[in-house]
């Protein structure tokens, strides 16, 4: 989570394993590979300002986590089609995080509400809030 939040991308990438699958369920894509989850992780650095913020972890019989977290922001570029807004996004994420038997991040399935971001960026309006 620090190397994340810190945009760090070759420790942030250091945690998965070579073969980790990224599915965002709200965009309806799947990133494959460490390749993959750069594309991803660029995705949001460069559309927001991010800051994750981890609220709670669960572990599972499993070993894997369900983490409950808030992705808050400003949208400072570039993000699907839209130019930066300035405004501020603050919405609740839902991630489950497999693990490989070398204890790196084998896998993650994010869950949100991307209108809920459309809507906090206000497309269309003029100006940040």
């Amino acid at each position: 989570m620090r190397a994340q939040n810190a945009r760090e991308m070759q420790a942030t990438l250091a945690t998965l394993s070579p073969d980790c699958v990224f599915e965002d369920l709200a965009m309806g894509r799947t990133y494959n590979g460490r390749s993959g989850a750069a594309d991803y992780y660029r995705l949001w650095w460069e559309g927001f300002a991010p800051m994750i913020v981890a609220e709670r972890l669960h572990w599972t019989e499993d070993g894997d986590v369900v983490a409950e977290t808030r992705w808050q922001g400003v949208h400072a570029g570039h993000f699907l089609g839209m130019e930066a807004t300035g405004r501020k996004i603050d919405v609740p994420v839902a991630v489950v995080v497999t693990f490989s038997e070398d204890d790196l991040i084998a896998g993650q399935r994010l869950y949100y509400d991307l209108t809920t971001i459309r809507r906090q960026l206000a497309v269309g309006r003029a100006g940040p809030d």
